[in-house]
């Protein structure tokens, strides 16, 4: 696809009956309508899409067949059943929605709810993790503090997305404690490495993807494919404990240090809400082969705030970065993911890896904005170079133009190591 597809769920003028999302600075106007899964004291799991303040529950929509004809996909209380249709069936289903959310809609009786009156879960089954490292800046800066600055990129990082696999398993929503990690540290000097809780401990401000549509074992994507295939985007936090991944990385990467918690957003922004936000990438500077070779901007311009607050404190803003600066696109992550046969399925995760850009405030981890702990950062109250336990990371994303398409938050606390038994 070479240029963004709009339509008249995208038409700036819009305005919803819900008066909370006609707000200029609301995160989920008529034009968003992000999908996400609740439930109320304790009850069953229901799907909702956001609007304004307000949450139109869609499992009860269904149920009164107010979605129009087709196969129920919203009984489940996950987005798997949705995210497994065509991609077809993703805009008609959204263009219902805006429908009966419009000012123009004469029944306003729909079954809905406050978003401060629910708990938040994990909004689709995620059946695989994978996280790359698409971010050029990003991988400059690390590459300049543990390798040679003039060389600072290894050889392949110009040429192919990298990436390795996480767990799945520890993919939770916003809001969920993470426990600092036991793990196998060593200090350079040290004769051998010692059994403790993490020590530099680190959060990275990426975008997840979740696909929609997979591709069959064997047979690859192309980058337009792939693009089709990602159903929607969330806010991505891979906490990362840095003195256990420095022990255990090499030779095959990162495993104990990464495996213990990744955080989402709980509301999925589609693809196409994001449509009209759609950019290009940097600059090549090396020609890319032709499978990862993209016919229209596949980037989106969002901007995402990292919020650091210690135990008890306000919370301050240490970084402002942009998604439009990933060198490698979701798609091209995609596509790659697949080239070998590798069959992607519905609920697999994508995260871009940190994402940082040029000038320090954008650096997006503690990792960089603290240069590997030699230059504090500000936080209410003190000085941060890695984590503490209470502290709380947050992180907000949005678009902006003629009305505002946001993620939410995307947040966790720190609570401390467990007790090692021995």
């Amino acid at each position: 696809m070479s240029a963004p597809r709009l339509d008249e769920t995208h038409d700036p003028a819009r305005r919803s009956w819900v008066e909370s999302a006609n707000a200029p600075d609301c995160d989920f106007p008529i034009q968003n309508l992000p999908y996400g899964v609740f439930s109320e004291g304790g009850g069953a799991r229901r799907v909702g899409v956001a609007i304004g303040n307000m949450i139109l529950d869609l499992t009860a929509t269904e149920a009164q067949g107010r979605l129009g004809p087709g196969a129920p996909v919203f009984g489940e209380g996950v987005l798997n059943p949705l995210m497994a249709r065509p991609q077809a069936d993703w805009d008609e289903m959204r263009r219902r929605i805006a429908g009966l959310l419009d000012e123009r809609a004469g029944a306003r009786d729909l079954p809905m709810v406050a978003q401060g009156d629910v708990e938040m879960h994990l909004p689709a089954y995620i059946r695989g993790f994978t996280d790359f490292y698409a971010s050029r800046e990003h991988a400059t800066n690390v590459g300049s503090m543990f390798r040679d600055p003039e060389n600072a990129l290894l050889p392949n990082w110009l040429h192919v997305p990298i990436g390795y696999n996480g767990r799945a398993s520890t993919v939770v929503v916003s809001g969920t404690e993470i426990t600092r990690p036991l793990g196998q540290l060593k200090a350079p000097d040290d004769e051998a490495p010692r059994l403790g809780p993490s020590e530099r401990l680190d959060f990275e401000v990426e975008l997840g993807a979740l696909v929609g549509t997979g591709n069959a074992m064997g047979q690859p994507m192309t980058t337009a494919e792939a693009f089709d295939a990602i159903f929607g985007y969330v806010l991505l936090n891979d906490w990362s404990a840095r003195d256990i991944q420095v022990w255990e990385y090499q030779p095959l990467g990162p495993f104990q240090s990464k495996a213990f918690g990744t955080t989402i957003s709980p509301w999925v922004v589609t693809r196409a809400a994001l449509e009209p936000f759609r950019t290009q990438p940097p600059s090549r500077v090396k020609p890319l082969l032709p499978y990862l070779s993209e016919a229209g901007p596949n980037n989106f311009d969002i901007v995402i705030e990292g919020d650091l607050a210690p135990d008890g404190c306000a919370p301050r803003t240490i970084l402002r970065t942009n998604a439009r600066w990933l060198y490698y696109s979701a798609a091209q992550q995609l596509a790659h993911h697949s080239l070998s046969g590798c069959a992607m399925e519905t609920g697999d995760l994508l995260g871009s890896g940190t994402i940082s850009g040029a000038e320090q405030d954008s650096w997006g981890s503690l990792l960089e904005l603290t240069w590997n702990g030699r230059d504090p950062v500000q936080v209410e109250g003190g000085t941060r170079t890695f984590l503490q336990d209470g502290d709380t990371v947050t992180l907000r994303g949005w678009c902006q133009r003629r009305y505002r398409v946001g993620f939410g938050a995307c947040a966790g606390t720190i609570r401390p190591a467990p007790e090692w038994r021995k």
